[in-house]
């Protein structure tokens, strides 16, 4: 199993993964540690949470360590969340993909100098293709994130910015989303009840929510049923609970050269 290898390795070393299908969660709690796939003839390996035709697992990747590669999975079938990591710096999550998560795909949580966010610093999310999601893309109690040359379509919104009240970061702010083709996001909403993304409406193209500092430039954004761009306070999710340590509204937002 690949969490045999994991449990074997010292930080510093690469694992390779031949392509095949592992029913398994694979756990990273070292630094330095290299999760590589090898692709063979266009066979990817694949890292699959059902067992007789039943999804049983959570989470195909979790990872606590710093210095963590992951790239070249394929990562289906869990109840939970493709790849998550919790604490880990300068990781990087690269030509993975991601398919039918319960929850996201790819979450990582209080990192900086990061790929994919949640409460992170430092972000790039650059160059991915996203699609039949709920959020494509989103930036979540983040500051400091460029997101560019992405194509986000056929998810319920293309790509968010916004301030989940309630959790242990309370802002998001500099955020710079750039160059993206945000097209044709109209798939039904299929969030959990009561998450704050169950309220977002299907045909939503870019949403920025109680996020300050934020630059919207030069994307090309259609199809979306609903509305190409919208900026509001916490309002908007009527359901939210009240924080007092975030602030709603959302400040010095710039909408320059899109289409």
């Amino acid at each position: 199993s690949i969490q045999d290898a994991v449990g074997k390795a010292n930080p510093g070393d690469l694992i390779r993964v031949y392509p095949g299908t592992y029913h398994e969660t694979v756990y990273i709690d070292k630094d330095n540690i290299s999760l590589q796939g090898v692709i063979q003839k266009g066979k990817w390996p694949t890292l699959d949470g059902s067992k007789d035709g039943e999804v049983v697992l959570n989470d195909g990747i979790l990872y606590s360590g710093s210095n963590i590669l992951i790239e070249n999975f394929t990562v289906t079938n869990y109840k939970g969340n493709g790849i998550m990591g919790q604490a880990g710096n300068n990781f990087l999550i690269r030509n993975n993909q991601v398919i039918g998560t319960g929850i996201y795909g790819i979450f990582p949580e209080f990192g900086k100098n990061a790929i994919y966010v949640g409460m992170c610093d430092n972000i790039d999310v650059k160059y991915n293709e996203v699609y039949e999601s709920v959020a494509g893309i989103e930036i979540e109690n983040c500051r400091h994130a460029l997101v560019e040359g992405n194509y986000t379509h056929n998810n319920t919104g293309g790509i968010l910015a916004f301030i989940t009240p309630g959790l242990p970061i309370k802002t998001c702010y500099d955020v710079i989303i750039r160059n993206n083709f945000v097209i044709n996001n109209n798939h039904e909403n299929f969030g959990k009840p009561g998450a704050i993304i169950s309220m977002l409406p299907k045909g939503t193209g870019i949403i920025v929510m109680a996020a300050d500092d934020v630059i919207i430039e030069n994307n090309i954004i259609t199809g979306n049923g609903n509305t190409g761009i919208a900026i509001t306070d916490l309002s908007f999710g009527a359901q939210l609970s009240k924080d007092p340590e975030v602030e709603p509204n959302p400040d010095r937002v710039v909408i320059l050269d899109n289409v």
